[in-house]
């Protein structure tokens, strides 16, 4: 694995968090390089540039920047704790940063805006809307991205809010998008939180821009809501990569006995979660919400239920990573003789895992697209 970033602005030590063996993913990619060097070649940044960036995985611009003293906007709590990893592994002192969630915004204007294209366009369609009010007329925004991960409607969504843009040539499968600002007449008016009303409940359901499936139920999740356990003795529950914290709200709801705990690394996952738990109950319920990676805030042998439907993207990269290290805190955090349910698609083939971390696997459920495992510590 490449950990050795070699930009105009310096030589930097960068890795991926979580910290995995045989990692073969860098922790930047072309579009970080790319806006890096025309940052260093068109003089755009000053001593006293007010500098913000946005959505940067793992740290690569904010690290390569930091003599620039940014404030680093994410919706990802672990992309912050990448970030502040690698200044630390690069000696920079962590007093010239300011993070801000997604949820919390500077109210200073700002000279210099870099975008790293969200994967999710209804996050970016947010942010561009936060930002307005930070904007002046000599502000510079620019956003970057891999040509794969920035469809047209990228250029539309920013042109809508911002001015015109122009995009600069691919290099190494790598795009800059340069916005002109013009003064909007129009008021725009944040759509997000989204809300509707779940099937057969009086429950509303609020959902950030950056929540999966944030303007309906999805397909998973409704299949593994009709089989979720209903008055077991269980006094601990996970909702694990909670989401919109759906799945924990039903539980509570039908487990009398049981007291929630909602995790997941998303900023707006988690207040999602919180809005929803709070206005389903009325505080005649409580629970605890955890922004951090997985299970790592849980004591051993401290649960007696843990469901999950595991992501399999960790921003814009596929795979199982986040799944298995997920089962693997599980088996960790679980008491003795206590479960573990996951729905996951079928081709994802999640029981191979689940056998050999917890040596048997049960399917509870299944249908043409998912299934619904169920192991035992």
């Amino acid at each position: 694995m490449e950990t050795l970033l070699d930009v105009p602005q310096g030589r930097f030590e960068l890795q991926r968090l979580p910290l995995r063996k045989n990692e073969v993913l860098r922790a930047w990619d072309a579009a970080d390089e790319y806006l890096l060097n025309y940052i260093a070649e068109s003089n755009l940044l000053m001593d006293n540039s007010h500098l913000l960036i946005l959505n940067d995985g793992f740290g690569a611009l904010t690290v390569a920047l930091n003599e620039f003293n940014p404030v680093a906007i994410s919706d990802s709590w672990l992309s912050q704790q990448s970030t502040q990893f690698n200044y630390s592994e690069n000696k920079l002192s962590l007093e010239k940063i300011e993070f801000k969630g997604s949820l919390d915004w500077p109210t200073q204007s700002v000279d210099v805006v870099l975008i790293k294209v969200p994967k999710t366009l209804a996050l970016l369609e947010d942010q561009l809307l936060r930002l307005q009010p930070l904007l002046t007329p000599k502000t510079t925004v620019i956003a970057a991205g891999m040509v794969k991960a920035m469809p047209a409607s990228v250029w539309k969504i920013m042109e809508q809010y911002l001015g015109t843009t122009k995009p600069s040539l691919a290099k190494r499968k790598a795009r800059l998008i340069f916005t002109t600002l013009e003064k909007k007449q129009e008021q725009f008016t944040n759509p997000y939180p989204f809300y509707y009303q779940l099937d057969n409940t009086n429950y509303l359901i609020a959902n950030h821009a950056n929540v999966f499936s944030r303007e309906s139920l999805d397909i998973g999740t409704r299949f593994l809501l009709d089989h979720l356990p209903k008055n077991t003795e269980a006094k601990d529950i996970v909702d694990l990569g909670c989401g919109n914290g759906i799945v924990g709200l039903l539980l509570a709801r039908d487990n009398h006995l049981a007291h929630l705990h909602f995790v997941d690394e998303s900023y707006m996952a988690i207040a999602s979660a919180k809005e929803n738990f709070n206005h389903a109950f009325a505080a005649t319920k409580q629970a605890k919400f955890y922004l951090t990676d997985g299970l790592t805030a849980f004591k051993a042998d401290s649960m007696d239920l843990i469901i999950c439907n595991p992501p399999f993207h960790q921003q814009n990269t596929v795979g199982n990573q986040i799944a298995l290290t997920m089962f693997q805190q599980s088996r960790r955090v679980l008491k003795k003789g206590k479960e573990l349910m996951v729905i996951g698609n079928r081709h994802l083939d999640y029981h191979i895992d689940l056998k050999r971390i917890f040596r048997s696997c049960d399917v509870i459920a299944s249908n043409k697209k998912f299934v619904i495992w169920k192991v035992k510590k």
